[in-house]
């Protein structure tokens, strides 16, 4: 019996969205947000990776219990592994992104407009000499917009004065992001991870108060490394051991054009169960505790699960 979930077709919790891993449906006052196993590289799904899913969920699920005291978030319920109910929000469309090391290959990475000689980042400056990979003096916070295009990184001022956001939810959102990510390395320090930088997606309630939204210090949404190993490497110029997910993503570039190819190899399976092990080997470091693969088949499970949230039929 097969442990991926592709995908969900519950036509009894409302109106389908079908974002990059997460089937979400909406309902009047809440959402319904269902974690598959689809894995998502060069803008498209390249392989379905068994436990992913589950693995998202529940570290999300660990982590917005762990920092509710520093900002309400939106879980109402998680009733199943793949599932979280959370409240619907409006949306704050700022990616609020914090960096605890300087680091990154991109082009939008910090390492790369240092290198250029960038110090002055707005909202803060950095020192002359610093290397790759070493522990800034403070976390930064360095946002972007969410755009359906292209998501633009900028500082907090500009996105004031592009209208994209007011002062205070600015503000406020800078304040928060930087003290879940100080909670977040803590933690992570304990279980001898180093959290690198990570993201977070805030929305605003009925009152006007932020929530956290979406997802929480996951694989997916945070470089993590290895703190044993940290020192040494560093000293030595040497990479930081970190989770690798990339190796499935050069496979294909290397055997196919995953951009202009209609149709895509399937992805080796040693790869894929690599990559699935690696997923739980994270999931076991950051929450401490052993991995449980939910009840197979997984669909029937979420269905029976989901009953008491099923939408009543209107009269």
């Amino acid at each position: 019996m097969t442990a991926i979930l592709e995908g969900t077709d519950f036509d009894f919790l409302g109106p389908k969205h079908i974002g990059k891993v997460r089937d979400v449906y909406e309902q009047p006052d809440r959402l319904v947000l269902v974690a598959t196993d689809r894995h998502s590289s060069f803008d498209r799904i390249i392989a379905h990776i068994p436990h992913k899913g589950q693995v998202l969920n529940e570290i999300s699920a660990y982590w917005f219990e762990r920092t509710k005291d520093i900002v309400p978030n939106h879980v109402i319920a998680v009733p199943d592994p793949n599932v979280t109910i959370g409240r619907k929000c409006k949306t704050v469309p700022v990616e609020a992104v914090v960096r605890g090391y300087i680091t990154g290959v991109t082009d939008t990475s910090l390492w790369t407009h240092y290198q250029k000689g960038q110090r002055d980042f707005g909202n803060f400056r950095l020192p002359d000499g610093m290397r790759k990979n070493q522990k800034l003096p403070a976390p930064v916070f360095t946002p972007s917009t969410k755009e359906e295009a292209h998501d633009r990184p900028m500082s907090p001022q500009q996105m004031i004065d592009e209208g994209i956001v007011p002062r205070e939810t600015i503000e406020a959102v800078e304040r928060t992001a930087i003290a879940l990510y100080r909670r977040g390395a803590e933690i992570a320090e304990q279980r001898g991870l180093i959290l690198v930088d990570t993201k977070y997606e805030f929305g605003t309630d009925e009152d006007g108060k932020l929530v956290l939204i979406d997802e929480i210090h996951t694989p997916d949404s945070s470089r993590y490394w290895q703190r044993d190993t940290y020192d040494a490497r560093f000293a030595k110029g040497e990479e930081p051991d970190y989770f690798d997910k990339e190796f499935l993503r050069l496979w294909f570039r290397d055997h196919c054009d995953p951009y202009r190819d209609a149709t895509l190899p399937p992805a080796p399976k040693e790869l894929v169960d690599e990559l699935s092990r690696r997923y739980i080997q994270m999931y076991e470091r950051i929450t401490g505790t052993a991995f449980k693969p939910g009840e197979l088949p997984i669909a029937a499970r979420i269905a029976r699960n989901l009953q008491p949230y099923a939408l009543k039929p209107s009269r």
